[in-house]
C-alpha cells in the first residue's frame, strides 16, 4: 500500500487551468465521472444538492466529464460547462474531460480505481456517474456504482464530516 493520497495529483479544471488536488486538503471529496447525455445525467441534481447542503460542513463534489461510455459527453469543455450550469445549476467544481479507463486513463483515476475496486475486484469504471468518496486525509474510502443516487450516499458523507 502506497502512502499516496488524492492530494498528490494535478488536474485541469473545465476552464483549462491546472489545479493541484492538494487545494482540497481537509475536505471530504465526492469524485464523480459525469456525462451530459446519459440516463444517469439527472444525478447532477442530487450532486448539486449535496454540494449546497453539505459544502459548508466540508464536502466538495468534483465532476470529471468523460466521453468513454457510448460517447455520452461529446461536447467540448465549454459546452459541458454550460449544459451543467443551465440544466442543473451546477456550481461545484467541474474539470476538463478525461479518460477513466484504458491506456489514456488520467493518473487520478488510476489511483482511485486501485484504492477502491469495483464489483469482484475489478478496477475498471463501469459507466458514467461512478462515485468515489474520499476522507479528509485524502484516502479513498468507498466506490459507488452509477445506479447509487447521490442522496443515498449522504449518510456515508456525513459520517466523514
Amino acid at each position: 500500500m502506497s502512502d499516496s493520497t488524492v492530494y498528490d495529483f494535478t488536474v485541469r479544471d473545465i476552464k483549462g487551468n491546472e489545479k493541484n488536488m492538494s487545494e482540497y486538503q481537509g475536505k471530504v471529496l465526492l469524485i464523480v465521472n459525469t456525462a451530459s447525455k446519459c440516463g444517469f445525467t439527472p444525478q447532477f441534481e442530487g450532486l448539486q444538492t449535496l454540494h449546497q447542503e453539505l459544502g459548508e460542513k466540508g464536502l466538495e463534489v468534483l465532476g470529471f466529464p468523460c466521453n468513454q461510455f457510448l460517447s455520452q459527453d461529446p461536447g467540448d469543455d465549454d459546452s459541458i460547462s454550460q449544459f451543467c450550469s443551465l440544466n442543473y445549476g451546477v456550481d461545484f467544481p467541474m474539470f476538463s474531460k478525461i479518460e477513466v479507463n484504458g491506456p489514456g486513463t488520467h493518473p487520478l483515476y488510476q489511483f482511485l480505481k486501485k484504492q477502491a475496486k469495483g464489483v469482484m475486484g475489478s478496477e475498471k469504471v463501469k459507466w458514467n456517474f461512478t462515485k468515489f468518496l474520499v476522507n479528509r486525509k485524502g484516502d479513498v474510502v468507498k466506490r459507488y456504482a452509477p445506479t447509487v443516487k447521490p442522496e443515498d450516499i449522504r449518510a456515508d458523507i456525513e459520517k466523514l464530516l
